[in-house]
């Protein structure tokens, strides 16, 4: 108030405010700053938990009286949702409780809430995109696609900055009776949710807000995605819908078997979730224990958060990042609040005053290190204690609210505290919202959602007085063997004997690591006892036993490397995609013989469950990306439509080819030379509404299949295909229909026909082994784009073979440790048959010319069969496809 208002922030250095256009700017890190008074608004209800509501009064004044949301600004949505948003409902819900209490604020007629709604209105231009996502930036007074918003070309945006809007939208709605800002919030929701990464049940830091690809493909629970788990269920606990507990369980449960290596919590990528994305580890991370505190989990929410104290003790403050062994990789600080909100609700949940001995650490800290004659200053530095001129709206918002709290008694507080939930900046709703104005109907039910075999899912809110009954060790038991984990890297290191070589202790081996043709590794599985064999099938067995480890301690190491083996084998047999479909050229020259690998929908008809599959000729679409109503339905009905990837969602493709009368669709990709062939194919997911509607088949080719069917188009112009789920052979595709007589009239002998069928055998088992050959143990195959199922098995799939007492057994199905003199094949793009196991194939083959031999078929028919294999070769062969 002295040195800053009216602007947005504080200074503190130069004691002056910070206003936007005024000072160097920042980049994105401004876009909090709208000339709206940040701080003041982000603080009015901290004054009331600090019981100054004397001063709260006034501000509220202020804030009706001065403040002006008109602004000619580009402002993030995320910022100004949770800060103004909801620091204006956060006020609005004290300022009427002190109403009713009686004493203060009798003349407040809802003028904060008139003034939310205002800023509603102002953010909803934001939401005007395809998939419902908002714009990571909106102009207050122009909104997104005005000539002078200046601002609108943005393509991609944060999953916490789209999901995390639930909570302040909801209450606005709630309070106002207005349901428009809900009904956009679980939109945007709902289309994350849709677009998880179906298989490991993650999301993606970034993506994109008209196509809903992500673009980046990392996972974690610190910066860019946070607040989306947080406000999934904290939506469950004030709205009472029961599907956000679900979609929060679920992304729990992949969270705990992927991302937490405790004490640490990894990024890792969404397709491949065993593999790390990254070696250090953010600080806004630290609000997650605080949230398993919520969801009852408190274990792990105490070994990260002592973690993280460790950290903090070294260098006083925790830095914006930092790695594995703790090594500082970014140092600034800029007072952000999450470890003490996370302190605070582990106080809470277990009354234990080690925490209060943090929290008095914490205070200490900032009066020692951030404090300056104007206020307090962020850390420049942590390693050097230098200051940045820098004093964000959160701390006052967040961090003298949860500290004051964590030494707060009953008694020192002027309402009841559990009687509200905090938003992600701490801000305060009623949870009586959860039972007023329900003008939304859930239609946002979690689809594929199966109960997880998990004690800690049950759909109730944790109670906290009885978490830790008669035990109140229980928190210092999980806390004791981490309390040398900073000075050590691994907290296991003090206890491990020093290697022959000198190189001091080494953490553990971890199946998600292990490489069967690195050297290191296998000699570090000989030291646990665990031995390799290569089966003659070319699979690879896991043995260990424990009396033939070098150590007690390598030992153990061994047993728990098998048990992540076990785990993960169980874990990568779960994940097994859904098989990609076929495109089978069935026209002249081709015949069936030339088969496309294309990835199937997560809408329309299933082809799993049509064996005939769906037949017609194909037909070009105009506008070409199908994005609008179709101009030629006429040549596309009772057609198969080519059309472009791009622009818009599949399911808004279908519904525009179904509606023209096409009896199916193909989508080709847009992005030039893709190929099967080093691209894992996808699922083309829906838009996330209800895709029911949508009853043709869908499937999707990469440029470079694509191209064969529109170069085939160009030269014979009618081409007829196959959509099916897997390729069918020619008696079947012929079965009722007349064979062309320029088949059978081939006069090429019977000889020349066995020796190009026995060469192309050859040939395709010769490449089917060197496929195989190429896979190894540790390999890692190519990312699958995001929200895209991979049809392609990590090589690392594992499955158990036999257990007891004495030893484990491990066989690995799919994989195959490749000899020096081996080389590997690329995988054809046009395939005969679907993706089998190798032997799966071979045995198939075997058994379809058993019952060859054991039909009896005229010599017309089966010549006419041979003619027509030579002549589709030959053609091929011409034609180079």
């Amino acid at each position: 108030q002295e040195h800053a208002y009216p602007a947005d922030e504080l200074m503190p250095l130069t004691c002056r405010g910070r206003v936007r256009g005024q000072e160097p700017s920042r980049g994105d890190v401004d876009d909090a700053l709208g000339k709206f008074s940040l701080t003041l608004i982000d603080t009015l209800d901290t004054l009331v938990v600090l019981n100054k509501t004397k001063e709260f009064e006034e501000a509220v004044k202020k804030v009706i009286k001065d403040v002006n949301l008109d602004n000619d600004i580009v402002v993030s949505v995320f910022e100004t949702n949770i800060r103004v948003l909801g620091g204006l409902l956060g006020g609005h819900s004290v300022a009427i409780m002190l109403k009713e209490k009686g004493e203060y604020m009798q003349w407040y007629n809802g003028e904060l809430l008139h003034m939310a709604k205002e800023l509603g209105y102002k953010l909803l231009p934001a939401f005007n995109t395809t998939s419902g996502l908002p714009y990571p930036r909106v102009n207050l007074k122009f909104g997104v696609r005005h000539p002078e918003a200046r601002t609108g070309t943005e393509t991609d945006t944060c999953t916490a900055c789209a999901g995390t809007l639930i909570l302040e939208f909801a209450a606005l709605s709630r309070f106002t009776g207005t349901s428009i800002f809900e009904e956009y919030a679980r939109k945007a929701l709902d289309f994350i949710w849709e677009k998880r990464q179906r298989s490991s049940n993650l999301v993606g830091v970034t993506i994109n807000i008209h196509t809903g690809d992500w673009v980046r493909k990392d996972s974690g629970v610190g910066a860019g995605i946070d607040s989306y788990y947080e406000y999934l269920l904290k939506a469950y606990v004030l709205l009472g819908d029961d599907s956000f507990l679900e979609r929060f369980n679920t992304h729990y449960d992949a969270i705990m078997r992927y991302i937490s290596q405790p004490p640490l919590l990894l990024d890792v990528h969404i397709h491949k979730p065993m593999l790390n994305a990254r070696t250090w580890m953010d600080s806004l991370l630290a609000f997650f224990p605080g949230l398993q505190v919520l969801k009852g989990d408190i274990r792990p929410a105490i070994e990260t958060h002592e973690m993280l104290y460790q950290v903090i003790k070294k260098h006083n403050f925790l830095p914006e990042a930092f790695t594995t062994d703790f090594r500082v990789h970014w140092a600034q600080h800029p007072l952000r609040p999450e470890f003490a909100e996370s302190t605070y609700f582990l106080y809470k949940a277990t009354g234990d005053p080690y925490y209060l001995e943090v929290g008095k650490t914490l205070i200490e800290n900032l009066n020692k290190y951030a404090r300056v004659p104007c206020g307090f200053a962020a850390m420049k530095d942590v390693r050097t204690g230098s200051h940045e001129d820098r004093m964000d709206s959160f701390f006052l918002a967040e961090m003298f609210k949860y500290l004051y709290l964590l030494f707060a008694d009953k008694e020192d507080m002027i309402f009841d505290i559990e009687d509200y939930i905090f938003t992600t900046e701490a801000h305060l709703l009623p949870l009586w919202l959860s039972t007023t104005n329900q003008t939304i109907s859930k239609k946002n039910t979690t689809t594929e959602y199966t109960e997880l075999d998990d004690s800690n899912f049950d759909w109730t809110c944790p109670n906290t007085q009885i978490l830790f009954p008669n035990d109140p060790m229980f928190a210092q038991s999980i806390r004791e063997p981490l309390k040398n984990v900073v000075d050590k890297s691994c907290p296991r290191g003090i206890s491990r004997v020093e290697e022959s070589l000198g190189s001091g202790p080494k953490p553990p081996l971890r199946a998600r690591d292990f490489m069967a043709s690195n050297p290191e590794h296998l000699e570090i599985l000989k030291k646990m006892g665990v031995s390799l064999i290569h089966l003659k099938d070319g699979r690879v067995q896991l043995v260990q036993h424990a009396v033939q480890a070098a150590s007690s301690l390598d030992a153990e190491d061994g047993l728990r490397f098998m048990q992540e083996m076990i785990e993960l084998s169980s874990q990568q047999q779960k994940e097994q995609q859904l098989p990609p479909r076929a495109v089978q050229i069935v026209s002249h020259p081709f015949f069936g013989r030339v088969v496309l690998t294309a990835g199937p929908a997560q809408f329309g008809m299933d082809l799993s469950k049509h064996k005939a599959g769906t037949r017609g000729f194909v037909a070009t679409i105009k506008p070409y990306n199908g994005c609008s109503e179709i101009t030629n339905p006429e040549a596309v009905k009772e057609k198969i439509a080519l059309m472009q990837r791009g622009q818009c969602m599949f399911a808004e493709k279908a519904r525009n080819i179904q509606k023209a009368g096409a009896i199916g669709g193909i989508v080709i990709d847009d992005n030039e030379g893709s190929s099967s062939d080093t691209a894992p194919l996808f699922q083309m997911a829906g838009d996330g509404k209800n895709t029911d509607d949508i009853t043709i088949p869908m499937l999707f080719l990469f440029n470079k299949e694509g191209n064969i069917i529109l170069d085939a188009i160009r030269e014979y112009e009618a081409v007829e295909v196959l959509l099916s789920d897997k390729a069918k052979d020619r008696a079947t595709i012929f079965k009722g229909k007349m064979i062309p007589n320029y088949i059978i009239d081939s006069n090429l002998e019977m000889e020349n026909m066995d020796q190009k069928l026995s060469e192309n055998d050859s040939h395709k088992q010769n490449s089917e082994e060197a496929t195989s050959a190429s896979q190894d143990v540790g390999a890692v195959s190519a990312e699958p784009e995001e929200g895209e199922n991979s049809d392609v098995t990590d090589p690392d799939s594992l499955a158990p073979a036999h257990a007891d007492s004495d030893s484990v057994s491990i066989s690995n199905q799919d994989s195959y440790v490749p000899g020096t003199d081996e080389a590997s094949a690329p995988e054809p793009a046009c395939t005969q048959g679907d993706h089998q196991p190798q032997e799966q194939k071979l045995e198939t083959e075997s058994n379809s010319k058993v019952n060859w031999d054991n039909k009896v078929q005229p010599m017309e028919s089966i010549l006419a069969d041979w003619n027509e294999d030579i002549e589709a070769f030959e053609m091929m062969e011409k034609d180079e496809l």
